[in-house]
């Protein structure tokens, strides 16, 4: 008899159906599950190259070799699903590897970020988990209780000195001074691509109050007419558009349906159907 693989899993699972077979009624199994309707993918990987240089940023002092970051835009907020999906993002890189151990568990770190302080997931990790919070300046809370070191930062409450352009990542900046300032910074860095992109994202994001400074100010229309050109164009519909999309995208992935994302955006279902059948052509 030839000698081939033996399937143990779905064996397993059979056997498990009739060890339970008296409670099957009251049960769902579901055998090879997907956990995701698309590839876990993290926001953002940072990994130290040299073991012995040091982070002297705010934001990277907890920093390890191996560091998981996870963003929320500003109209976004940090759940507690959210949470257990991040960790659990930082169990599966550490153990999707050729070599046991080839990532050091000790050498993982989880970054949160976000603009609003998630007041009920930290009472849940407190109450659940004994994790609690300390704060380690502005915007920068540790949670401690748990093996894999891990931070919390508050976009809004960061240090500018430090971090001015992710203190900007906002929704709320104000024509006058606080725009003005954001112009004399990005003009120093405005060959930079980076720099382009962190700045086209800010103004799409607050382009009422870009509108509203570009008719007082000569140099915003001379500093930004390549990076506003597009949306001179089509006016603030193309911020709204994107902004839907970028809602419904993320609402989506939550696995809302379509009715219900029509309902919570306050729009019609046809035009949320036409915005997800382009975000799934896409994929």
């Amino acid at each position: 008899m030839e000698k081939t693989k033996l399937q143990w899993h779905s064996g397993f699972g059979a056997a498990f159906r009739i060890t339970l077979q008296d409670e099957m009624p009251y049960l769902e199994m579901h055998e090879e599950y997907l956990l995701n309707k698309k590839p876990l993918q993290v926001d953002v990987l940072i990994v130290r190259k040299k073991a012995d240089i040091r982070i002297e940023k705010a934001v990277g002092k907890i920093f390890r070799q191996h560091n998981i970051i996870e963003y929320k835009s500003p109209e976004d907020y940090l759940s507690i699903n959210d949470f257990y999906k991040v960790y659990g993002y930082a169990c599966i890189y550490q153990s999707n590897t050729d070599r046991v151990k080839e990532i050091d568990p000790e050498q993982i770190t989880l970054t949160f970020v976000c603009s609003h302080y998630p007041r009920q997931m930290l009472d849940h990790l407190k109450k659940v988990r004994g994790i609690h919070v300390e704060r380690h300046g502005e915007g920068i809370y540790y949670l401690k209780g748990d093996p894999i070191p891990m931070q919390l930062m508050i976009t809004p409450e960061l240090s500018k000195k430090e971090n001015y352009w992710l203190q900007n990542l906002r929704t709320d900046l104000k024509a006058g001074g606080e725009i003005r300032n954001l112009m004399a910074n990005y003009e120093k860095h405005r060959k930079s691509k980076d720099h382009a992109a962190v700045m086209n994202l800010i103004a799409r994001a607050n382009w009422e109050q870009m509108e509203v400074e570009k008719k007082m100010c000569d140099a915003l229309n001379e500093l930004f007419a390549e990076e506003l050109k597009e949306a001179d164009k089509n006016g603030r519909a193309i911020g709204r558009e994107q902004l839907l999309k970028e809602q419904i995208e993320k609402k989506l992935n939550k696995g809302r349906t379509i009715e219900e994302i029509a309902e919570a955006l306050e729009t019609d279902e046809a035009t949320v159907r036409r915005i997800a059948e382009g975000l799934a052509s896409r994929k």
